[in-house]
């Protein structure tokens, strides 16, 4: 298996070139490995995360929902996320047709009060 990235997104292709799943490219993981790093409990929370990320195949907002129940729309690009049961929020931006997935803003519940959730660019 390689990966392929294209305009149209990144796949994984066999060496034949078959198609056989699209994936989402999350930006930037080290972001979350150095929050894990110093918040230890968030560690399995952000990995199961990013793992359902990484594999999904959304086209909107309501295929995130689905995954995600307690996430939250926040306009037709942002969604928040609650990370340890609210204790932890994680902010990330979508771009769909791409397959992409921006890592914004990762901070305490605190530290997300004081920030703009629609124009945060933390990373």
């Amino acid at each position: 298996m390689r990966f392929v990235n294209s305009i149209f997104g990144n796949f994984c292709c066999s060496v034949f070139g078959n198609v056989l799943a699209f994936v989402m490219r999350v930006i930037k993981h080290s972001t979350l490995v150095a929050f894990w790093s110093a918040h230890a409990e968030t560690e399995q929370p952000l990995k199961t995360w990013y793992a359902m990320t990484k594999a999904a195949d959304w086209t909107c907002m309501n295929d995130v929902q689905q995954a995600f129940p307690k996430a939250k729309v926040l306009n037709g690009e942002r969604v928040r996320f609650e990370i340890c049961g609210g204790n932890y929020r994680l902010v990330v931006a979508f771009f769909f047709p791409a397959g992409m997935a921006w890592i914004k803003f990762v901070g305490t519940h605190e530290q997300y009060d004081r920030i703009d959730a629609l124009t945060v660019e933390d990373f």
